[in-house]
């Protein structure tokens, strides 16, 4: 690995610091490096707040290295004023003279123009650094801008026997197909994702809050569909620990391919990644309509002998761990 290659998977590892917190805005990581060390670190702020190049700047006590280092950074550096001032600005102030990135942002009001102002100030820039792993780190906000969606994740839970969930059960609850550190690790992905969506069947099977109480984190917008209006507002999901969006034939055609225009309703409302977690019925029709992203199976021991039959799909597997007495295998779409 080339000393630019380990800066800037450095920038990947605290990348991730803003994981959950900075969307709709990409979670980027900065380093700055003077004499072959590294002498500061940033990573973007919750949204709103300072970008990841203004947080390493700053970071540096003698402010006078800046002239002789270089930063690292795992996305272009913005050059249009948002939330914040831009960034290639800042960079250009402080007279850094070299600039590393990992990838190019894809965001029509940077692509490349952030690159370019750099150049044309007399930084040396170098791009494409790790650039597949800096891709992969931005997928979600590069598929929003690209796709004009959210970044879309499919996730069950199915018995040994391929079953989502009994025919019937006696309470209002979930019947747990997966064991205790399985669920820990889904509300571990509620508090990265910015909203997690189920049907009505879903809402009235098991009730459930859709909230991260099992690890630290914000809990992610409910999106519930209710085609006709049916749901009342004693339910869990209505509570006011986290926003819920109502989808109902009143916001979308129900006749029509609903994924596309669900997938549409929520990238207007800035919304950049979506978990699909049920039911069955949910989930194949963003299946069905091609609309997915990645898909996270759970097959537990437990055998249902009949149920509601698990989504039925293909895609390519990535990767296939054991939780205990779980097992968890993710996929990518084809």
């Amino acid at each position: 690995m080339t000393a630019h290659e380990t800066y800037i998977k450095r920038c990947l590892q605290i990348a991730k610091n803003g994981l959950g917190t900075t969307r709709p805005n990409p979670m980027v990581g900065a380093v700055i490096v003077y004499n072959n060390q590294i002498i500061a670190e940033g990573f973007t702020n919750p949204y709103g707040g300072p970008h990841a190049e203004v947080n390493a700047i700053n970071a540096v006590k003698d402010q006078s290295l800046l002239a002789k280092s270089t930063i690292y950074v795992t996305l272009e550096p913005c050059s249009h004023f948002g939330k914040t001032p831009p960034c290639s600005d800042l960079i250009i102030r402080h007279n850094i003279p070299n600039v590393v990135i990992g990838c190019i942002d894809d965001n029509p009001e940077v692509a490349g123009k952030g690159i370019a102002k750099l150049r044309a100030s007399g930084c040396n820039v170098i791009v494409g650094v790790l650039e597949a792993e800096c891709k992969t780190h931005h997928q979600r906000f590069f598929t929003f801008h690209n796709k004009k969606r959210p970044y879309i994740i499919l996730k069950w839970a199915e018995t040994a026997d391929g079953f989502i969930a009994p025919l019937k059960k006696d309470k209002q609850k979930p019947v747990w197909i997966t064991n205790q550190y399985s669920r820990q690790l889904v509300h571990k992905w509620r508090a990265k994702e910015q909203a997690i969506l189920v049907g009505t069947n879903t809402v009235i099977a098991d009730n459930p809050s859709l909230t991260v109480r099992d690890w630290s984190g914000e809990n992610p917008i409910r999106v519930v569909l209710d085609s006709t209006s049916k749901l009342d507002t004693d339910y869990a999901i209505f509570n006011e620990d986290a926003k819920t969006i109502r989808i109902t034939s009143e916001t979308i055609d129900f006749k029509k391919p609903i994924a596309i225009q669900i997938a549409t309703l929520l990238y207007n409302d800035n919304i950049n990644s979506v978990i699909i977690e049920g039911g069955s019925q949910t989930l194949q029709t963003f299946i069905d309509e091609n609309l997915w992203d990645e898909a996270r199976v759970f097959i537990g021991k437990t055998e249902f002998k009949s149920g509601i039959k698990a989504p039925q799909f293909s895609g390519n597997l990535i990767s296939e761990t054991t939780i205990k007495n779980d097992t968890l295998k993710l996929y990518a779409k084809n």
